[in-house]
Protein backbone atom coordinates (compact mmCIF):
# COMPACT_ATOMS: atom_id res chain seq x y z
CA UNK A 1 0.00 0.00 0.00
CA UNK A 2 2.68 2.22 0.32
CA UNK A 3 4.05 1.76 -2.67
CA UNK A 4 0.43 3.08 -4.68
CA UNK A 5 0.40 5.76 -2.19
CA UNK A 6 3.88 7.10 -3.11
CA UNK A 7 3.16 6.27 -6.43
CA UNK A 8 -0.01 8.31 -6.54
CA UNK A 9 1.55 11.09 -4.92
CA UNK A 10 4.30 11.25 -7.42
CA UNK A 11 1.64 11.68 -10.52
CA UNK A 12 0.07 14.14 -8.37
CA UNK A 13 3.80 16.74 -7.67
CA UNK A 14 4.00 15.77 -11.70
CA UNK A 15 0.82 16.77 -13.01
CA UNK A 16 1.21 20.08 -10.81
CA UNK A 17 4.77 20.49 -12.28
CA UNK A 18 3.69 19.81 -15.71
CA UNK A 19 1.29 22.94 -14.79
CA UNK A 20 4.48 25.18 -15.00
CA UNK A 21 6.29 23.74 -17.64
CA UNK A 22 6.56 20.25 -19.21
CA UNK A 23 9.93 19.81 -19.92
CA UNK A 24 10.99 20.75 -16.83
CA UNK A 25 12.90 18.06 -15.13
CA UNK A 26 13.02 17.80 -11.17
CA UNK A 27 13.94 15.15 -8.66
CA UNK A 28 10.59 16.07 -6.37
CA UNK A 29 8.67 13.89 -7.23
CA UNK A 30 10.63 10.90 -6.57
CA UNK A 31 12.07 12.20 -3.54
CA UNK A 32 8.64 12.37 -2.16
CA UNK A 33 7.91 8.68 -3.25
CA UNK A 34 11.34 7.67 -1.97
CA UNK A 35 10.09 9.04 1.60
CA UNK A 36 7.02 7.38 1.74
CA UNK A 37 8.25 4.02 0.02
CA UNK A 38 12.43 3.42 0.34
CA UNK A 39 12.11 0.69 -1.92
CA UNK A 40 9.89 2.31 -4.28
CA UNK A 41 12.19 1.58 -7.46
CA UNK A 42 11.53 -1.60 -6.82
CA UNK A 43 8.34 -2.32 -6.80
CA UNK A 44 7.11 -1.14 -10.71
CA UNK A 45 5.69 -3.98 -12.10
CA UNK A 46 6.82 -5.11 -15.72
CA UNK A 47 10.57 -4.49 -15.73
CA UNK A 48 12.52 -6.76 -17.87
CA UNK A 49 15.99 -6.16 -16.09
CA UNK A 50 17.51 -7.22 -19.54
CA UNK A 51 15.93 -4.60 -20.93
CA UNK A 52 17.24 -1.93 -18.99
CA UNK A 53 20.51 0.11 -19.87
CA UNK A 54 22.42 2.42 -17.62
CA UNK A 55 24.57 4.77 -19.16
CA UNK A 56 27.29 6.37 -16.67
CA UNK A 57 30.89 7.60 -16.99
CA UNK A 58 32.12 11.28 -16.43
CA UNK A 59 31.64 13.45 -19.71
CA UNK A 60 29.10 12.33 -22.18
CA UNK A 61 26.36 10.79 -20.30
CA UNK A 62 23.58 12.96 -21.43
CA UNK A 63 24.52 13.67 -24.96
CA UNK A 64 24.71 9.91 -24.88
CA UNK A 65 21.28 8.87 -23.20
CA UNK A 66 19.50 11.64 -25.38
CA UNK A 67 21.14 9.92 -28.43
CA UNK A 68 20.15 6.47 -27.60
CA UNK A 69 16.72 7.17 -26.98
CA UNK A 70 16.17 9.20 -29.83
CA UNK A 71 17.24 6.56 -32.35
CA UNK A 72 15.41 3.93 -30.32
CA UNK A 73 12.35 6.03 -30.89
CA UNK A 74 12.82 6.82 -34.19
CA UNK A 75 13.10 3.30 -35.00
CA UNK A 76 9.57 2.67 -33.50
CA UNK A 77 10.57 1.45 -29.54
CA UNK A 78 8.81 2.18 -26.50
CA UNK A 79 11.45 3.81 -24.68
CA UNK A 80 11.37 5.08 -20.86
CA UNK A 81 14.12 7.27 -19.81
CA UNK A 82 15.15 10.33 -17.29
CA UNK A 83 15.94 13.07 -20.46
CA UNK A 84 15.39 15.87 -18.42
CA UNK A 85 19.35 14.98 -16.66
CA UNK A 86 17.64 14.29 -13.07
CA UNK A 87 20.17 11.24 -12.50
CA UNK A 88 20.15 10.51 -8.88
CA UNK A 89 17.67 7.64 -7.86
CA UNK A 90 14.62 10.16 -7.11
CA UNK A 91 15.68 11.27 -10.78
CA UNK A 92 14.86 7.73 -12.23
CA UNK A 93 11.64 7.52 -9.52
CA UNK A 94 10.06 10.35 -11.44
CA UNK A 95 11.08 9.06 -14.79
CA UNK A 96 8.98 5.67 -13.67
CA UNK A 97 6.46 7.28 -12.18
CA UNK A 98 5.09 9.43 -15.03
CA UNK A 99 4.95 6.76 -17.33
CA UNK A 100 3.53 3.74 -15.16
CA UNK A 101 -0.03 3.04 -14.75
CA UNK A 102 -1.81 4.13 -11.82
CA UNK A 103 -0.96 0.64 -10.29
CA UNK A 104 2.76 1.09 -11.01
CA UNK A 105 2.45 -1.44 -14.41
CA UNK A 106 5.59 -0.04 -16.99
CA UNK A 107 4.99 -0.56 -20.63
CA UNK A 108 8.19 -0.04 -22.78
CA UNK A 109 10.56 -1.89 -24.84
CA UNK A 110 13.50 -0.54 -23.38
CA UNK A 111 14.13 1.60 -19.79
CA UNK A 112 17.63 3.73 -20.51
CA UNK A 113 18.71 5.60 -17.69
CA UNK A 114 21.49 8.29 -17.20
CA UNK A 115 22.79 7.51 -13.64
CA UNK A 116 25.44 9.23 -11.96
CA UNK A 117 28.54 7.16 -11.64
CA UNK A 118 28.95 7.85 -7.89
CA UNK A 119 25.57 7.27 -6.68
CA UNK A 120 25.57 3.84 -8.94
CA UNK A 121 25.28 1.61 -6.23
CA UNK A 122 22.15 2.89 -4.57
CA UNK A 123 20.35 2.81 -8.05
CA UNK A 124 21.36 -0.86 -8.62
CA UNK A 125 20.24 -1.92 -5.51
CA UNK A 126 16.63 -0.85 -6.76
CA UNK A 127 16.82 -1.49 -10.56
CA UNK A 128 19.64 -4.39 -11.43
CA UNK A 129 19.94 -3.60 -15.43
CA UNK A 130 21.55 -6.16 -16.94
CA UNK A 131 23.56 -3.32 -19.77
CA UNK A 132 25.91 -0.50 -19.06
CA UNK A 133 27.81 1.39 -21.13
CA UNK A 134 30.73 3.46 -19.75
CA UNK A 135 31.64 6.80 -21.07
CA UNK A 136 34.76 7.39 -19.68
CA UNK A 137 36.12 8.05 -16.03
CA UNK A 138 37.91 11.19 -15.55
CA UNK A 139 38.91 14.01 -12.73
CA UNK A 140 35.60 15.45 -11.77
CA UNK A 141 34.30 17.54 -8.72
CA UNK A 142 36.79 16.55 -6.61
CA UNK A 143 34.71 18.00 -3.63
CA UNK A 144 32.33 15.28 -4.12
CA UNK A 145 34.13 12.42 -6.32
CA UNK A 146 37.66 12.47 -4.83
CA UNK A 147 39.43 11.13 -7.77
CA UNK A 148 38.54 8.74 -10.43
CA UNK A 149 39.92 5.78 -8.64
CA UNK A 150 36.97 6.30 -6.63
CA UNK A 151 34.64 6.08 -9.31
CA UNK A 152 35.89 2.45 -10.32
CA UNK A 153 36.15 1.35 -6.95
CA UNK A 154 32.06 2.22 -6.72
CA UNK A 155 31.36 0.86 -10.46
CA UNK A 156 32.78 -2.21 -8.94
CA UNK A 157 30.79 -2.84 -6.42
CA UNK A 158 27.96 -3.07 -8.96
CA UNK A 159 29.62 -4.29 -12.31
CA UNK A 160 29.34 -8.11 -12.34
CA UNK A 161 29.61 -11.09 -14.54
CA UNK A 162 26.28 -11.52 -15.21
CA UNK A 163 26.39 -7.70 -16.75
CA UNK A 164 26.75 -6.99 -20.44
CA UNK A 165 29.22 -3.78 -20.70
CA UNK A 166 29.36 -1.40 -23.19
CA UNK A 167 33.04 0.34 -22.88
CA UNK A 168 35.05 2.99 -24.42
CA UNK A 169 38.35 1.00 -26.16
CA UNK A 170 40.88 4.12 -25.93
CA UNK A 171 39.74 4.74 -22.39
CA UNK A 172 42.17 2.98 -19.76
CA UNK A 173 39.95 3.36 -16.92
CA UNK A 174 36.49 2.22 -17.94
CA UNK A 175 37.93 -0.13 -20.55
CA UNK A 176 39.49 -2.10 -17.75
CA UNK A 177 36.07 -3.30 -16.45
CA UNK A 178 36.19 -6.20 -19.41
CA UNK A 179 38.26 -8.40 -17.02
CA UNK A 180 34.88 -8.44 -14.31
CA UNK A 181 32.00 -8.50 -16.81
CA UNK A 182 31.95 -11.80 -19.23
CA UNK A 183 30.13 -10.16 -21.92
CA UNK A 184 31.95 -7.06 -23.54
CA UNK A 185 31.05 -5.21 -26.47
CA UNK A 186 34.10 -2.27 -27.07
CA UNK A 187 33.34 0.97 -29.19
CA UNK A 188 35.95 3.40 -30.20
CA UNK A 189 36.81 6.39 -32.56
CA UNK A 190 39.68 6.32 -35.27
CA UNK A 191 42.14 9.05 -36.13
CA UNK A 192 40.93 12.23 -37.30
CA UNK A 193 42.10 15.77 -38.53
CA UNK A 194 41.35 17.07 -34.74
CA UNK A 195 43.52 14.46 -32.83
CA UNK A 196 46.56 15.29 -31.48
CA UNK A 197 49.80 14.67 -29.31
CA UNK A 198 51.12 16.07 -25.75
CA UNK A 199 55.03 16.65 -25.03
CA UNK A 200 56.82 13.78 -23.09
CA UNK A 201 56.31 16.10 -20.06
CA UNK A 202 52.59 15.92 -19.66
CA UNK A 203 51.11 13.79 -17.27
CA UNK A 204 49.71 10.23 -18.43
CA UNK A 205 47.51 8.22 -16.31
CA UNK A 206 48.52 4.88 -14.26
CA UNK A 207 47.94 1.74 -16.03
CA UNK A 208 44.76 0.11 -13.95
CA UNK A 209 46.08 -3.03 -14.44
CA UNK A 210 50.05 -3.13 -13.75
CA UNK A 211 49.87 0.99 -12.04
CA UNK A 212 52.59 1.77 -14.32
CA UNK A 213 52.45 4.78 -16.74
CA UNK A 214 49.92 4.29 -20.01
CA UNK A 215 51.49 5.73 -23.49
CA UNK A 216 49.11 6.99 -25.44
CA UNK A 217 49.40 6.87 -29.03
CA UNK A 218 47.77 9.72 -29.38
CA UNK A 219 44.38 11.79 -28.25
CA UNK A 220 40.98 11.61 -29.86
CA UNK A 221 39.51 13.97 -27.28
CA UNK A 222 41.60 15.11 -23.78
CA UNK A 223 42.98 11.96 -21.84
CA UNK A 224 40.94 9.35 -24.78
CA UNK A 225 43.11 7.77 -27.20
CA UNK A 226 44.34 4.21 -28.39
CA UNK A 227 46.84 3.56 -25.96
CA UNK A 228 49.29 1.01 -24.69
CA UNK A 229 51.14 -0.35 -21.02
CA UNK A 230 54.80 -1.44 -21.82
CA UNK A 231 54.99 -3.03 -18.61
CA UNK A 232 52.49 -5.54 -18.77
CA UNK A 233 50.51 -5.32 -22.66
CA UNK A 234 47.76 -3.87 -21.30
CA UNK A 235 46.27 -1.52 -24.43
CA UNK A 236 43.29 -0.85 -26.57
CA UNK A 237 42.04 -2.88 -29.67
CA UNK A 238 43.09 -1.74 -32.96
CA UNK A 239 39.69 -2.90 -34.00
CA UNK A 240 37.13 -2.18 -31.30
CA UNK A 241 33.87 -3.63 -32.45
CA UNK A 242 32.53 -0.78 -32.82
CA UNK A 243 34.94 1.59 -34.80
CA UNK A 244 34.04 5.72 -35.94
CA UNK A 245 36.24 5.91 -39.03
CA UNK A 246 36.80 8.33 -42.32
CA UNK A 247 35.77 11.22 -39.97
CA UNK A 248 35.27 14.31 -42.22
CA UNK A 249 34.32 17.67 -39.92
CA UNK A 250 34.28 19.63 -43.42
CA UNK A 251 31.11 16.96 -44.93
CA UNK A 252 30.05 16.59 -41.52
CA UNK A 253 30.09 12.64 -41.52
CA UNK A 254 31.98 9.46 -40.53
CA UNK A 255 31.11 5.82 -41.10
CA UNK A 256 30.85 2.83 -38.97
CA UNK A 257 31.24 -0.33 -40.65
CA UNK A 258 30.25 0.14 -44.33
CA UNK A 259 27.45 2.84 -43.35
CA UNK A 260 27.82 6.37 -43.64
CA UNK A 261 26.23 8.59 -40.80
CA UNK A 262 25.78 12.68 -41.09
CA UNK A 263 27.18 14.13 -37.89
CA UNK A 264 24.56 15.85 -36.39
CA UNK A 265 27.27 18.29 -34.48
CA UNK A 266 30.96 18.77 -36.13
CA UNK A 267 32.57 18.46 -32.64
CA UNK A 268 35.75 15.97 -31.53
CA UNK A 269 34.06 15.08 -28.19
CA UNK A 270 30.99 14.20 -29.58
CA UNK A 271 32.75 11.65 -31.50
CA UNK A 272 32.25 8.61 -28.56
CA UNK A 273 28.80 9.79 -27.94
CA UNK A 274 28.18 8.96 -31.22
CA UNK A 275 30.20 5.33 -31.43
CA UNK A 276 28.36 4.42 -27.91
CA UNK A 277 25.16 5.12 -28.94
CA UNK A 278 25.73 3.01 -32.28
CA UNK A 279 27.34 0.33 -30.25
CA UNK A 280 24.38 -0.24 -27.80
CA UNK A 281 21.44 0.35 -30.02
CA UNK A 282 22.64 -2.24 -32.25
CA UNK A 283 24.49 -4.72 -29.68
CA UNK A 284 21.85 -4.67 -26.96
CA UNK A 285 18.71 -3.03 -29.25
CA UNK A 286 18.90 -4.72 -32.24
CA UNK A 287 19.23 -1.38 -34.22
CA UNK A 288 20.90 -2.20 -37.66
CA UNK A 289 23.27 0.79 -38.46
CA UNK A 290 21.46 1.54 -41.41
CA UNK A 291 18.05 2.58 -39.51
CA UNK A 292 20.39 4.65 -37.27
CA UNK A 293 21.64 6.36 -39.77
CA UNK A 294 18.27 8.13 -40.30
CA UNK A 295 17.81 8.85 -36.72
CA UNK A 296 21.06 11.02 -36.94
CA UNK A 297 19.89 13.05 -39.63
CA UNK A 298 17.41 14.68 -37.08
CA UNK A 299 19.12 14.46 -33.99
CA UNK A 300 19.04 17.26 -31.75
CA UNK A 301 21.41 17.36 -28.70
CA UNK A 302 20.23 18.85 -25.32
CA UNK A 303 20.11 22.39 -24.92
CA UNK A 304 22.87 24.08 -23.39
CA UNK A 305 25.32 22.05 -25.14
CA UNK A 306 27.10 24.38 -27.71
CA UNK A 307 25.09 27.11 -28.57
CA UNK A 308 25.46 30.58 -30.69
CA UNK A 309 24.08 33.69 -29.34
CA UNK A 310 23.93 37.20 -31.87
CA UNK A 311 24.12 40.54 -29.82
CA UNK A 312 24.88 43.58 -31.75
CA UNK A 313 26.57 42.23 -34.56
CA UNK A 314 28.23 39.84 -33.00
CA UNK A 315 28.42 36.16 -32.88
CA UNK A 316 28.69 34.75 -28.66
CA UNK A 317 29.33 31.15 -29.05
CA UNK A 318 28.57 29.66 -25.89
CA UNK A 319 30.56 25.89 -24.53
CA UNK A 320 28.74 24.67 -21.67
CA UNK A 321 31.61 22.82 -19.22
CA UNK A 322 31.18 20.78 -16.38
CA UNK A 323 33.06 23.34 -13.25
CA UNK A 324 35.92 21.49 -11.46
CA UNK A 325 35.94 19.31 -14.67
CA UNK A 326 39.69 19.32 -16.51
CA UNK A 327 38.45 17.58 -19.78
CA UNK A 328 35.41 19.09 -20.62
CA UNK A 329 37.46 22.40 -20.04
CA UNK A 330 40.16 21.27 -22.60
CA UNK A 331 38.06 20.46 -25.32
CA UNK A 332 36.61 23.57 -25.13
CA UNK A 333 39.87 25.62 -25.59
CA UNK A 334 41.02 22.91 -28.45
CA UNK A 335 37.80 24.06 -29.99
CA UNK A 336 38.44 27.89 -29.63
CA UNK A 337 42.22 27.36 -30.07
CA UNK A 338 41.47 25.72 -33.65
CA UNK A 339 39.57 28.51 -34.87
CA UNK A 340 42.14 30.67 -37.23
CA UNK A 341 40.13 33.94 -37.03
CA UNK A 342 40.19 36.67 -34.54
CA UNK A 343 38.29 36.26 -31.41
CA UNK A 344 37.49 37.04 -27.82
CA UNK A 345 37.41 35.00 -25.11
CA UNK A 346 34.97 35.24 -22.29
CA UNK A 347 35.98 32.96 -18.95
CA UNK A 348 33.65 32.89 -16.44
CA UNK A 349 34.69 29.94 -14.14
CA UNK A 350 32.47 29.91 -10.36
CA UNK A 351 33.08 28.46 -7.34
CA UNK A 352 31.04 25.35 -6.70
CA UNK A 353 27.24 25.82 -4.40
CA UNK A 354 26.44 22.12 -4.22
CA UNK A 355 27.08 21.85 -0.50
CA UNK A 356 28.95 23.52 2.07
CA UNK A 357 31.51 24.73 2.50
CA UNK A 358 31.73 26.53 -1.14
CA UNK A 359 34.55 25.51 -3.22
CA UNK A 360 36.27 27.70 -5.07
CA UNK A 361 39.66 26.16 -6.46
CA UNK A 362 40.87 26.30 -9.76
CA UNK A 363 43.30 23.66 -9.88
CA UNK A 364 41.43 22.39 -13.01
CA UNK A 365 42.47 25.05 -14.91
CA UNK A 366 46.25 23.78 -14.60
CA UNK A 367 45.48 20.16 -15.68
CA UNK A 368 44.62 21.83 -19.01
CA UNK A 369 46.72 23.13 -21.81
CA UNK A 370 45.95 26.74 -22.88
CA UNK A 371 49.42 27.35 -25.20
CA UNK A 372 47.29 26.55 -27.98
CA UNK A 373 44.48 29.14 -27.18
CA UNK A 374 47.22 31.65 -26.03
CA UNK A 375 49.30 31.29 -29.12
CA UNK A 376 45.84 31.59 -31.35
CA UNK A 377 44.14 35.32 -32.55
CA UNK A 378 42.68 35.81 -29.48
CA UNK A 379 42.38 39.75 -29.37
CA UNK A 380 41.22 40.00 -25.58
CA UNK A 381 40.46 37.87 -22.66
CA UNK A 382 37.37 38.22 -20.42
CA UNK A 383 37.65 36.76 -17.03
CA UNK A 384 34.43 37.38 -15.21
CA UNK A 385 32.62 35.86 -11.89
CA UNK A 386 32.51 37.29 -8.74
CA UNK A 387 34.72 34.94 -6.86
CA UNK A 388 36.86 33.18 -9.24
CA UNK A 389 37.81 36.16 -11.67
CA UNK A 390 41.08 37.24 -10.38
CA UNK A 391 42.16 32.60 -9.99
CA UNK A 392 41.15 32.71 -14.00
CA UNK A 393 43.13 35.36 -14.80
CA UNK A 394 46.37 34.18 -13.23
CA UNK A 395 45.93 31.06 -14.86
CA UNK A 396 46.40 32.96 -18.38
CA UNK A 397 48.97 35.31 -16.73
CA UNK A 398 51.33 31.57 -15.88
CA UNK A 399 50.53 30.79 -19.83
CA UNK A 400 52.04 33.76 -20.82
CA UNK A 401 49.63 36.31 -21.75
CA UNK A 402 50.14 40.06 -20.86
CA UNK A 403 47.73 41.84 -18.33
CA UNK A 404 46.78 44.25 -20.49
CA UNK A 405 45.23 41.87 -22.62
CA UNK A 406 42.74 40.75 -19.76
CA UNK A 407 39.73 42.50 -18.38
CA UNK A 408 38.77 41.11 -15.19
CA UNK A 409 35.39 41.54 -13.62
CA UNK A 410 34.66 40.42 -10.34
CA UNK A 411 31.04 40.24 -10.61
CA UNK A 412 28.49 38.15 -12.97
CA UNK A 413 26.10 40.96 -13.68
CA UNK A 414 24.91 40.60 -17.39
CA UNK A 415 24.61 44.00 -18.17
CA UNK A 416 28.32 44.44 -17.67
CA UNK A 417 29.25 41.79 -19.35
CA UNK A 418 27.73 42.77 -22.74
CA UNK A 419 29.36 46.10 -21.92
CA UNK A 420 32.74 44.58 -22.27
CA UNK A 421 31.87 42.44 -25.23
CA UNK A 422 30.66 45.37 -26.88
CA UNK A 423 33.94 46.61 -26.53
CA UNK A 424 35.74 44.27 -28.79
CA UNK A 425 36.78 45.07 -32.12
CA UNK A 426 35.87 40.96 -33.19
CA UNK A 427 32.57 40.00 -34.09
CA UNK A 428 33.97 36.65 -32.85
CA UNK A 429 33.14 36.14 -29.00
CA UNK A 430 33.43 32.62 -27.16
CA UNK A 431 32.29 32.20 -23.76
CA UNK A 432 32.39 29.58 -21.25
CA UNK A 433 30.39 29.95 -18.31
CA UNK A 434 27.69 28.16 -16.07
CA UNK A 435 24.23 27.34 -17.99
CA UNK A 436 22.18 29.56 -15.34
CA UNK A 437 24.67 32.66 -16.38
CA UNK A 438 24.15 32.01 -20.20
CA UNK A 439 20.35 31.63 -20.30
CA UNK A 440 20.14 34.92 -18.20
CA UNK A 441 22.17 36.33 -21.05
CA UNK A 442 19.72 34.95 -23.77
CA UNK A 443 16.95 36.69 -21.63
CA UNK A 444 18.94 39.47 -21.78
CA UNK A 445 18.90 39.60 -25.39
CA UNK A 446 15.38 38.78 -25.66
CA UNK A 447 14.71 41.97 -23.12
CA UNK A 448 13.47 39.67 -20.76
CA UNK A 449 15.82 41.44 -17.65
CA UNK A 450 17.20 44.91 -18.04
Amino acid sequence: MKFYLALWLAKIINFLINLVSRERGTNLPGEKALLLDPQFVRHFKNIDWDKVIFVTGTNGKSSSTNLIVHILRKSGKKVVSNLEGANLLAGIATSLAKEASLSGRLDADFFVFETDERFLPLIYAQLPAKNMMITNLQKDQVQRNGDPDFIVRKLKEVINPDMRLILNNEEPRSRAFDQIAKEVVYYGVSHHSESFKKGDDYPTLACPVCFHDVVFAEYHVDNVGPFDCPHCGYQSLNQPDFLLEHIDFDKKVFTVGDTLFQMPYDLPFMLYNYSAAVAVCESICGVPKDRQALAFDSFKNIGGRFEVLSYKGKTIKYMRIKQENPDTLQSALNIMASDSEDKMVALGLYQLCDFVPHYANTFYAFDCDFAPLVNSRVERYLCFSEHVAFDTANRLIYEGVERRSITIMNSDEIPEIFAEIEKAKTDNIYLITWLSTFEKMKKYIEGGIN
